[in-house]
C-alpha cells in the first residue's frame, strides 16, 4: 500500500523455546502482508568475516517445507567484491535457519537471501553493503535481522542494559547504538559478554533506513522469562518493526542538481556527436532502480517527456536514457535540433514503484499518476497532469483513456480495465 508499511524487522535467535514467543510478535505482525522476497541478515558466530557471504545453496528445508534461494539477486550482488557467496560460513550456523519455520507460517510464498556478516568488517564496508542491499528494496521486500540481545548477565541487570539498547535502537540512529554499547561494555556489567551479538547486521539495516523509520518494540523478554529458564544468567530478546513509505523519497538539493545535470549533458552530448555520455555516481539513492520521466520544456510549452517504470538499472541511468528519449524518440514532436538546446527546461519525475488498484475510487488526484491497461492498449498520466491543467477526475480519466490509451473515454468506470497508481518526486 502507499502507507507506511513494515519493511524489516528485528528478531531474536535463541531456541525456540526460549526466545520463540518473542520473535512470533515480530511475524505476527508482517502477516498478509505482500512479501515475496526476504533477505535475512545475521552476523556469523563462528566466524571472522571480511565480507558479507550468502549461502550457496538453491534451497532450505525445514520441516515445513522448501525455500527456495533468491539465486538471480544473490549473483547480481556477488558481482560486487564485498559479497561472496561462502556456504562453509554458513553451515554451522544457527541464527538463520530459526527464523525461516516463522517466515513459512506467515508468508505464502516468498524467495529468501541469507546474509552473514560481521562485526570484523569495518565500519565503511557496513555502510558500503548497506547501499548496495538498498538497491533492491521495494515494497515486496522485507529484511530481517536475527540478533540476541544481553548475553548472560542476571536477570535483574539484563533488564537494565536491555532498556538502554532498546532505546537507542528505537532512535533509528547507528550512532546511538554503537555509542550505547560501547558504554554499557565499558562499565564491566557482571558477566555481560555482548549486548547485542547480531550488532553488525542491525548496523547494516540501520545504515539503510536513514531517518526516515518509524521503529517500534512489539515484544522485550529474556530467557529468565520462560519456565525452563534461569534467572541467575540470561540472554535478552527483542522484536521490532520498522516502517517506511517506499512512496516518499526524498532527495537532497545536491541530488535534484546532479540528475538534472546528467539529463541535460545526455541530451546536449546526444544531439551534437551522437554519443551517449557515461557517468561515475557513488550515491546510494541514485544508484537505486527506480522509474523516471524526463520532460522537455520550450517557451513553458512542452518539447518532449518520456519515461519508464520498473526498470532494472540505476536511477541515474534511467534519466539519462530517457533525457535523450525525450528529445529525440517522443512522436509528438521533431526531435530537439542543436540550435534549440540553450532554451530547454528540464524536469525529472521519479517514480515510485506502480501499485495495482481495484477501483478509480482510490486515486488521489494530484498526489496519484495513473497508468490504465487493457490488453495491448496503455496509458499513462504523471500526478502533475491533473493540477497543471486544473482537471477534476473525469477530465483526466477520461483523457487518459482516450488520449494516451485509445480507449472509450469512460472505460476507467468498467471491470475490464487494469488501473495502477504511483506517486512522483519533481525535480
Amino acid at each position: 500500500s502507499s502507507d507506511s508499511e513494515i519493511r524489516a524487522l528485528i528478531v531474536p535467535h535463541a531456541g525456540h523455546v526460549y526466545s520463540g514467543g518473542v520473535a512470533a510478535y515480530g511475524f505476527k505482525a508482517i502477516q498478509g502482508q505482500d512479501i515475496n522476497r526476504v533477505i535475512l541478515i545475521g552476523s556469523s558466530h563462528n566466524f571472522h568475516l571480511d565480507k558479507a557471504m550468502i549461502d550457496g545453496n538453491d534451497l532450505w528445508q525445514t520441516p515445513l517445507g522448501q525455500v527456495e534461494i533468491d539465486t538471480n539477486l544473490r549473483d547480481k550482488l556477488v558481482k560486487n567484491n564485498l559479497f561472496e557467496i561462502n556456504s562453509d560460513v554458513h553451515q554451522p550456523e544457527h541464527s538463520l535457519e530459526v527464523e525461516i519455520p516463522f517466515l513459512q507460517t506467515v508468508l505464502s510464498d516468498f524467495k529468501l537471501l541469507p546474509l552473514l556478516v560481521s562485526s570484523s568488517i569495518s565500519q565503511s564496508d557496513l555502510e558500503k553493503i548497506s547501499q548496495i542491499l538498498e538497491q533492491y528494496l521495494d515494497d515486496q521486500t522485507l529484511i530481517v535481522v536475527s540478533t540476541d540481545m544481553s548475553h548472560y548477565p542476571e536477570y535483574e541487570e539484563a533488564n537494565q542494559v536491555d532498556k538502554k539498547v532498546i532505546e537507542a535502537i528505537l532512535t533509528g540512529q547507528v550512532s546511538k547504538v554503537r555509542e550505547t554499547i560501547n558504554q554499557l561494555m565499558r562499565q564491566g556489567v557482571n558477566n555481560l559478554d555482548t549486548s547485542l551479538c547480531g550488532q553488525a547486521a542491525v548496523e547494516v539495516l540501520m545504515n539503510m533506513i536513514g531517518n526516515n523509520a518509524e521503529v517500534k518494540l512489539l515484544k522485550y523478554a529474556n530467557s529468565g522469562d520462560v519456565e525452563i529458564g534461569d534467572k541467575s544468567r540470561v540472554v535478552g530478546y527483542g522484536a521490532f518493526t520498522f516502517s517506511w513509505s517506499i512512496e516518499d523519497l526524498e532527495f537532497s538539493q545536491e541530488q535534484k542538481d546532479k540528475l538534472l545535470e546528467i539529463a541535460r549533458q545526455s541530451v546536449e552530448q546526444y544531439i551534437k556527436e551522437k554519443k551517449i555520455p557515461s557517468f561515475e555516481i557513488a550515491d546510494s539513492l541514485l544508484n537505486r532502480n527506480l522509474g523516471a520521466f524526463v520532460t522537455l520544456n520550450k517557451d513553458n510549452q512542452l518539447r518532449g517527456c518520456i519515461g519508464r517504470f520498473e526498470p532494472d538499472i540505476p536511477l541515474y541511468q534511467v534519466v539519462s536514457q530517457m533525457a535523450i528519449s525525450a528529445a529525440v524518440n517522443d512522436a509528438r514532436f521533431q526531435p530537439v535540433t542543436d540550435s534549440e538546446l540553450d532554451e530547454l527546461e528540464y524536469e525529472i519525475s521519479v517514480l515510485s514503484p506502480l501499485r495495482k488498484i481495484d477501483s478509480w475510487q482510490e486515486i488521489e488526484l494530484g498526489r496519484h499518476g495513473v497508468q490504465v491497461k487493457q490488453g495491448i492498449r496503455s496509458g499513462v498520466f504523471l500526478p502533475q497532469v491533473a493540477t497543471d491543467n486544473n482537471w477534476d477526475i473525469d477530465k483526466f480519466m477520461g483523457e487518459l483513456c482516450s488520449q494516451k490509451a485509445g480507449l472509450d473515454w469512460e472505460c476507467w468506470k468498467g471491470n475490464d480495465l487494469d488501473l495502477y497508481v504511483f506517486t512522483a518526486t519533481v525535480l
